[in-house]
């Protein structure tokens, strides 16, 4: 497809519609910019992109003389694939990419991607700093911060980019084409947007679709959806485990993280050499490894990084310490497994901050996982009933309702004695009482540092 010929509607004026629009300007690729919001005003999305620009901006309701100028139509990541005016678009084969899609039509470089429902900002921020270790041209993209779009024009064929990507975002994939790939796990998240497990787990595993013998699947041996799906495609598999040793893949045996391969075995680490918590952890640094390896990546490089890192912000961040209780930060725990991982990686009694947007999220898993650890739930957010209801049904009733998360904050600080944790682990997206799950953890955090000792 020759896209310069074409006429791209952007759909959603978010960072990732904005990127979009900048991307195909500079190509001078005509563009139109579309928010379905009718209470949005033009010069505040106008604002947003360059002075320069000559997109023009549709709100509200499109004309179906518009729709019939549009070949392409590129949907920012929360824009559902399946609304009416998208199926209207379809229906007049217009074509519907995602961002992702957009940014690797112009790709020149190789492409190392991450997915999975948890894990892939720790994974891809450590997949970045080994390949910027060893190789100067890497780009660290997607859902961890910086859109791809704002990225690939500086691509080379020797360039390499490390891409985060969504279930979202792997729904309108055409020719996208990780030479690796991983998918970390696959638990259930985002039903109210793929409806069924079975459609949530063809997103993710779409990032396979354009590979080859050539490339390489790095896939969780622990996870039953992703153990079965790898007996079943191209690409070469590389598994990794942290309950099983394998006879090829990456393993830990005795505290210490292995590669093997058909000719040896090469110790890379030991866990507590780690400066990252949990066994969640343990798991994503081993894909990292597993992808690494794949590529080239000398061993002692690998090796040096990953005794390094430190983590990412709002994932198990460690935020400070008063009156001899320590808070931590897991913004970022916006699913009920997610949330279990937090939980598991506390070596403290603990007082849990959860609640949020409702996801269609079941919480009986999460209030399980609390084996003896949490002191008090307290809870806040459009899931707060529904979640407590889950914890009574579990036997846990040291619950508290809070309005807001400063005085969940307040409410923790009050009851915790010293030797204590506080953990924000919602279990639940941000939305609804702020814009995304990094607000949330920088609000978490100012309030806690406002705390008197």
């Amino acid at each position: 497809m020759d896209l310069l010929q074409k006429c791209v509607l952007v759909v959603g004026t978010g960072i990732s519609g904005i990127g979009a629009v900048e991307l195909l300007e500079t190509k001078n690729i005509k563009t139109l910019l579309y928010d379905g919001n009718k209470e949005v005003k033009e010069e505040y999305i106008r604002n947003k992109l360059p002075k320069d620009s000559k997109t023009q901006i549709i709100i509200g309701d499109i004309e179906e003389e518009l729709l019939d100028q549009i070949d392409i139509a590129v949907l920012s990541p929360g824009v559902p694939t399946d609304l009416p005016f998208v199926e209207k678009m379809r229906k007049r084969n217009i074509v519907i990419w995602g961002e992702i899609e957009l940014a690797f039509y112009f790709e020149k470089g190789s492409v190392l991607a991450i997915t999975g429902t948890n894990g892939k900002t720790t994974t891809t921020a450590l997949l970045g700093e080994i390949m910027r270790n060893y190789h100067k041209n890497t780009f660290v993209v997607g859902n961890i911060g910086t859109p791809y779009t704002s990225t690939v024009l500086n691509t080379n064929q020797n360039s390499v980019t490390v891409a985060e990507v969504s279930s979202f975002q792997l729904e309108t994939i055409e020719n996208f084409h990780p030479v690796a790939a991983a998918i970390l796990n696959i638990t259930p998240d985002h039903l109210n947007r793929h409806h069924t497990m079975e459609n949530y787990q063809k997103a993710k595993e779409a990032i396979v679709r354009n590979q080859t013998f050539a490339d390489t699947c790095v896939l969780n041996y622990d996870d039953h959806f992703t153990r079965e799906f790898g007996k079943t495609i191209q690409s070469k598999v590389v598994y990794f485990s942290r309950l099983e040793k394998l006879q090829e893949g990456i393993y830990i045996d005795s505290g210490t993280i292995v590669f093997a391969n058909e000719k040896d075995l090469t110790p890379i680490c030991r866990l507590d050499e780690l400066q990252l918590l949990g066994g969640h952890n343990h798991e994503n640094v081993m894909a990292v490894i597993a992808m690494s390896i794949s590529y080239g990546v000398p061993i002692h490089i690998i090796q040096e990084t990953v005794k390094r890192f430190q983590g990412v912000e709002h994932r198990i961040e460690f935020v400070t310490e008063r009156n001899g209780v320590a808070y931590y930060n897991d913004s970022k725990g916006t699913n009920p497994d997610a949330a279990i991982k937090g939980i598991q990686a506390m070596n403290r009694p603990t007082f849990l901050i959860g609640g949020g947007y409702d996801k269609d999220s079941q919480y009986d898993e999460w209030i399980q996982a609390f084996e003896g650890k949490v002191k008090w739930l307290v809870l806040l957010g459009a899931t707060r009933e529904k979640i407590a209801e889950a914890a009574k049904r579990q036997g846990f009733t040291n619950i508290i309702f809070a309005e807001c998360l400063k005085e969940a904050v307040e409410i923790c600080a009050k009851k915790a004695e010293k030797g204590d944790a506080v953990l924000l682990s919602p279990a639940c997206a941000s939305w609804g009482m702020f814009k995304n799950y990094e607000e949330r953890g920088r609000k978490f955090k100012e309030y806690v540092n406002e705390l008197k000792e």
